[in-house]
């Protein structure tokens, strides 16, 4: 697997390495910024660099991150980078495990709370700090009526103009800073 590719999850320990908000705070951090050391990570989160390294060791040890050796300037220095560049999962791989059925539904609730609390800290945000954003961000909805197959068309249209726009080189202009965009297509009830 490269890094830019999506990693298909399908080992239920996977899962709960994730399912700790401080794994997936670090998973976020290197996402966006790129390869980090426990030191560096544990600045941006304000925890404590035994706790960092901790945790870093559990993604390692699941496949999530790896050190990347090249990047230190000495023997003590780790870094560590993403190994894909997301990950992806399935309720319907973990079905034959009632433990393991478990574990993903827990994990799809964890992964929505962390959604929308990347939502609900931009709505706290300071006046300030929203100023120049305002009439840029967006909140979208809309029923629609689908088959599972429809559903799943709409799901890799929304992915590829997302991935289209991840793609684009980065511009040194200091306007742009990282965007949470997310989106959830799941049958309901009005």
């Amino acid at each position: 697997m490269t890094a830019d590719e999506v990693r298909q999850v399908t080992d239920s320990r996977v899962l709960a390495a994730l399912a700790h908000p401080l794994r997936r705070r670090l998973m976020d951090v290197l996402k966006v910024h790129g390869p980090a050391t426990a030191s560096s990570l544990a600045s941006v989160t304000d925890q404590a660099i035994g706790n960092v390294s901790h945790h870093l060791r559990v993604l390692g040890e699941c496949g999530l991150i790896e050190q990347a050796p090249e990047l230190a300037r000495d023997r003590r220095e780790r870094w560590w980078r993403l190994v894909s560049r997301g990950l992806r999962w399935s309720p319907a791989d973990f079905r034959h495990d009632p433990a393991a059925a478990a574990i993903a539904d827990a994990a799809d609730s964890l992964n929505l709370d962390h959604h929308t609390s990347q939502v609900r800290a931009w709505f706290a945000a300071g006046d300030d700090e929203k100023e120049s954003w305002q009439d840029a961000e967006f909140s979208t909805d809309k029923w629609l009526h689908l088959t599972p197959d429809e559903l799943r068309e709409v799901g890799a249209e929304i992915s590829e103009l997302l991935e289209r726009w991840r793609r684009r080189p980065p511009a040194g202009d200091g306007e742009r800073r990282p965007v949470f965009v997310f989106a959830y297509g799941v049958p309901g009830k009005p």
